[in-house]
This record gives C-alpha cells, structure tokens and sequence, in this order.
C-alpha cells in the first residue's frame, strides 16, 4: 500500500471524531506502531485538525473556517481544476505559483461535502490525481440529486480494474482528491471510492429509494 493511500485509510478511521491508539490504527492497517506515529506527524504538518501524543491516542478536531469566503462544492470544484491545470503547466513560475496557492488554501479551507455528512481533509496528493477525477464529477453529482444509479469501472489500489453497480451517496473532498461514498451492491455494503481511480461512468435508467441499512446515515466507517 502506497503511503498516500494509508493516510486516506488513517482519516477514514479517524473521522468519528473519537479517541484512537496508535496500537489500534496499526494493527487494523498492519504496519508497525513507529509507522503510525510517523503518518500522524505527517497529517498534521499537512493540515489535518489532529490532537493527541504518542502512548495516549489521537483524535480529529472541528476544523479550521475561513471566514469571509464561502465556496460552494462547484466553485471548489472549478478552483481545484484551475490549479490542477496551471500546476502540470511547462512554465516552473505558474507551477510554483499554483502549489503555493494550494499550500494557502489548504493550511485554512474547511472539508466540503456534497451532502449532509462530516468529513476531514489533508493536502497530501499531488494535483494530478485530482485532475484525473474531475471529469467524472459532474455526473455523480447528477446521480446523487436524481438517485440514480451508477455502473463504475473502477482501478483499484493494487491496480486490479473491477466494474461496479452502486448507490452514489456524497461525495467529499480532502484537500486536492475526492471520494464517493457509494453503496456497492457487489459488495452488499458501503464502499468509498476515490474519483481519481474511477475509470468511467455509466449512469444506469434505474433509480434507487431509501432502504434501511443503505443509507448514507446508516454509513459508519468504523466498521
């Protein structure tokens, strides 16, 4: 597993905003405690609201706001492509200028959802993840408002390219990559994928209603 992937996978465990052990998180991840201790150094220099010291336990706390300005998830969408763009740019100057930037608004801009759910942030990936995901924002956006169905080619982790029918739920940004928490129906469970790993998007006639247990408030990423 790629260390990027396993800071995504420490946030996801860490979003419930309880106490967490160092011991805990590793054995769940399967790396050493040392390792843990120093991804945590890392997501805090990134940004991430993280308290906590090494024998007691981390824990997320309510993130920084940036008062006066308000984006809405489609003008964060647009300031997310536009650095993208301009950081993959030929000219040293722009590119500089563009992860500078990045640096400014990740150090103060809260997490955005697209949907009534919590999430954290951390600014660890490079822009060219984020640009590869761009694309397919705008029709998952369109299914989570219509619920609709969508099928996803999907390339995992370890590189594997799976096809997936799901129920896109919310989708959240954390700083510079986005996911999709979905229902998967392979999987009869909830899965969060990263947009930038999604291969296409096939949005399917079908459409879904609430059900128990398939909620996005049923979601507990703990489990």
């Amino acid at each position: 597993m790629r260390r990027t992937d396993r800071l995504f996978d420490i946030i996801q465990i860490m979003r419930n905003g309880k106490l967490h052990r160092a011991q805990d998180i590793a054995d769940r991840l399967e790396v050493s405690v040392r390792t843990i201790y120093r991804d945590m150094d890392t997501l805090v220099a990134s940004g991430v609201p993280i308290e906590g010291e090494r024998g007691l336990g981390y824990m997320v706390r309510e993130q920084i706001t940036l008062p006066p300005l308000n984006l809405t998830p489609a003008e964060l969408e647009a300031l997310n492509l536009g650095m993208a763009i301009v950081a993959e740019a030929a000219d040293p100057d722009l590119k500089a200028a563009a992860e500078s930037l990045a640096e400014k608004v990740d150090a103060v801009l809260p997490t955005q959802v697209v949907a009534e759910a919590d999430a954290w942030k951390f600014a660890v990936y490079p822009f060219a993840d984020a640009a590869r995901g761009l694309a397919h924002m705008a029709p998952i956006r369109s299914a989570i408002k219509t619920r609709q169905k969508l099928r996803l080619s999907y390339r995992r982790i370890d590189g594997a390219l799976t096809d997936r029918t799901i129920r896109p739920l919310h989708m959240e940004y954390w700083g510079r990559v986005w996911t999709l928490t979905a229902w998967c129906e392979l999987r009869t469970n909830f899965r969060v994928f990263r947009i930038d790993l999604i291969e296409t998007i096939t949005p399917l006639q079908e459409v879904f209603a609430d059900e128990p247990g398939k909620r996005l408030n049923d979601y507990d990423p703990n489990v």
